[in-house]
């Protein structure tokens, strides 16, 4: 990666003489620095959209007051700040070490008795920390750096000031899944505190134990349901250590109260601390911690670097020209230059005026393997857009902007960019997919671009300030799923087959039918098959074999359509989650019957007709699933745009629409939109409407709304 200054960046910043870039989170940049002294400072600087908010300014001086107070040779010490300059910043140490993610991610885990001096330091930093005041509240494998003389817990961005005013709302997952409490995964920000900590370094020790995190991967909401409900998997390390295992357990206590605190952490695990030298590491690792200090000796020159003014909103600059992608908490660079700009002139983003104007930008999958239903919400926001602009007296004119992620979530950041960068877009309607909206959000969120998201279900879990999501998580699609299976009074045990394919969808999707048919008294028969399981049959055959009255497939399109094929003689109902409800599967003939429960309208819906008639007339077809999703998303912006021209009486920044959207209120064709604000940093829709649709005579008949509550119970 290029770390070397662009032009836009400062040449000084609080008497430290920038060197090199280091990284680019969603806060701001960070920088290496020297001090006229001809110290060596890692110096944080804060996006400037951040130093406009007063809130954000208060929580900044409170943490970097608390974190001046830490004196631990463990912590990395801060020198200097100041939260009221322009841009605020913050000064450490700098430590040319690696993390401990990057060691045990080369070179695998680490032995144990390594595991018990890092405990030992990382309890003594913690016992630092809250001492001062402070919870972390991201202790992680990315937050440890291993120095020449020890490690180090880097990285305050987060934490808060026990004795301030809690500025965090409750309900707002703060961290990096895998590495937090559980009262952290849950949301319940009453209960955080340092415990929570302790929590988070019984993970790092596990993982650097076994070179695993103790709940796994995979999806967000799995992982954070593991943590909530699962033990720990701590498996070969009772083996080796059965004393620090138990250690371990003890941290890792679901029970804030049970956890121990970190002086008694420190004292359990029993270990000298060898002073100043790395001997407790092994030899590769060692070798990585040398290679990193030595690149200290060959810094580049420091050249002049041009200081731009306040950046205008006014199209593609070089500054603009940085994608970033999400990686668990942090954001990270990923390219510049000519590369962006190729990215930006590749023809995936389309302008219909000269000049200034005012657009709605459309990211979606238009070429990829979802390109039906991308190009269905790219066309079903045209048409919100042509009717707007055929308006007379309309208080300006729009157009739509769209940008190809191509269905791909390393395409994702690089689409964002692009509509970020185009002046003209106010909001952006997008991505169509669960994996590229995540790893399109932070792009959007630094920009403060506001976005809805219309047919990506997945609980994303991150503190993101510009997006809402305009249709109900999957979890509430999958229990809509259980409501209808068990109001139609299909015949148990019903059969579940979870495909591993489909990811979080599919695992949320069994889960829930699981939970409701099991209230109503009813058996399942659940079974899993591995991701990549090409042959359904053998499962499909011990499945009916064990008596099956209905059959329920959670997992991605082709593994529908191969659930279909074995089942076709099979006289129960069968139903499919959302993925299934795609024209390809409608065209199998042994998808007949099947029904699919999903958050997007059928075309037939009464309350569709008409914009259904304009989309043929549009567009010479009937249109796709997710159309009229697309169409009430336009609607919905151009109304909270109308609104913001009639009271300011000017074009609105993209910030000033993020507030209206979130509390916005509109009666659209697909349900009615209203948003609860009380939820983990995205507000999410309250009218939670899921609908029928059942494959006839080759595509699919639209049947009605899904039942949202549970049915009455049946009598015998």
């Amino acid at each position: 990666m290029d770390r070397s200054l662009r032009p836009g960046d400062p040449s000084f910043v609080g008497g430290h003489r920038l060197l090199v870039r280091l990284g680019e989170g969603g806060m701001g940049v960070v920088y290496l620095g020297r001090t006229d002294s001809g110290a060596l400072a890692a110096v944080k600087v804060i996006r400037a959209e951040y130093a406009l908010d007063d809130d954000f300014r208060t929580r900044f001086r409170r943490e970097a007051d608390a974190a001046r107070r830490v004196d631990c040779p463990w912590v990395v010490r801060v020198t200097g700040a100041d939260p009221d300059a322009a841009r605020p910043w913050l000064a450490t140490v700098f430590e040319p070490g690696p993390s401990l993610a990057e060691a045990v991610g080369r070179h695998g885990p680490l032995p144990v008795r390594a595991v018990r001096v890092l405990g030992k330091a990382l309890a003594r930093a913690l016992a630092a920390v809250h001492g001062a005041g402070l919870v972390h509240r991201d202790v992680k494998p990315g937050n440890i750096l291993l120095v020449a003389d020890g490690p180090r817990l880097i990285d305050f961005g987060i934490a808060r000031s026990l004795d301030a005013t809690a500025l965090t709302a409750t309900g707002l997952v703060v961290g990096t899944p895998g590495f937090l409490a559980p009262e952290q995964a849950a949301g319940d920000g009453d209960r955080v505190g340092p415990a929570c900590d302790v929590f988070s370094l019984g993970c790092v020790l596990a993982y650097a134990a076994t070179g695993r995190p103790p709940f796994g991967g995979g999806p967000v909401d799995a992982l954070l349901y593991r943590t909530v409900h699962d033990e720990p998997d701590l498996d070969g390390l009772a083996q080796q250590d059965e004393e620090l295992a138990a250690v371990l357990r003890r941290c890792l206590a679901k029970d804030p109260a049970e956890r121990p605190a970190p002086d008694e952490l420190d004292a359990a695990l029993v270990e000298d601390v060898p002073s100043g030298t790395v001997d407790w590491l092994p030899a590769a690792v060692v070798r990585m911690v040398a290679d990193r200090s030595a690149e200290t000796l060959s810094l580049p020159e420091i050249g002049a670097t041009i200081i731009e003014g306040p950046v205008r909103d006014r199209g593609p600059s070089r500054r603009g020209f940085l994608a970033v992608a999400s990686g668990g908490a942090a954001v990270l660079a990923l390219g510049g230059g000519a590369a962006a700009w190729a990215a930006l002139h590749d023809g995936t983003a389309r302008h219909t005026s000269a000049g200034p104007g005012w657009a709605i930008g459309v990211q979606a999958d238009l070429s990829g393997p979802g390109k039906a239903a991308g190009r269905a919400q790219e066309q079903g926001a045209r048409i919100a857009v042509e009717e707007f602009n055929a308006r007379r007296g309309r208080p300006f004119t729009l157009h739509l902007t769209t940008s190809d992620d191509e269905g791909r979530a390393e395409r994702a950041a690089a689409a964002a960019r692009r509509l970020v960068d185009d002046p003209d877009v106010l909001a952006v309607i997008g991505s169509s997919t669960d994996a590229t909206t995540q790893a399109a959000l932070p792009v959007y969120d630094a920009a403060l671009l506001p976005v809805l998201g219309m047919s990506a279900g997945q609980n994303l879990v991150q503190n993101v300030r510009s997006f809402v999501r305009g249709r109900p998580l999957h979890n509430v699609v999958a229990m809509s799923l259980g409501y209808q299976l068990e109001t139609t009074g299909a015949a148990a045990p019903v059969g579940v087959l979870l495909d591993r394919s489909g990811g979080d969808l599919s695992w949320m999707t069994i889960q829930m039918v699981n939970l409701v048919v099991r209230q109503y008294g009813d058996a399942t028969h659940p079974r899993v098959v591995p991701a990549g399981t090409g042959d359904l049959t053998p499962v499909l055959t011990e499945m009916r074999s064990a008596g099956i009255k209905a059959f329920v497939y959670a997992g991605p399109l082709d593994g529908a359509i191969r659930a279909a094929r074995g089942l076709a003689d099979f006289t129960g109902p069968k139903y499919a989650a959302e993925p299934a409800l795609d024209a390809r599967f409608a065209a199998e003939p042994a998808a007949a019957g099947w029904t699919v429960v999903a958050s997007a309208i059928g075309p037939g819906a009464a309350g569709v007709r008409s914009f259904a008639q304009s989309f043929r007339t549009r567009y010479g077809r009937a249109p796709g699933f997710w159309a009229a999703e697309g169409y009430d998303a336009a609607k919905l912006l151009i109304g909270q745009l109308g609104q913001l021209v009639a009271t300011n009486g000017k074009r609105p920044a993209r910030k000033a629409l993020i507030g209206p959207l979130r509390k916005a209120t509109y009666h659209g064709i697909t349900r009615d939109f209203a948003f609860d604000q009380k939820s983990a940093g995205q507000p999410v829709l309250t009218t939670s409407a899921s609908f029928v649709h059942q494959v006839m005579d080759g595509e699919f008949h639209y049947l009605g709304p899904a039942p949202d509550r549970a049915p009455q119970p049946r009598t015998a």
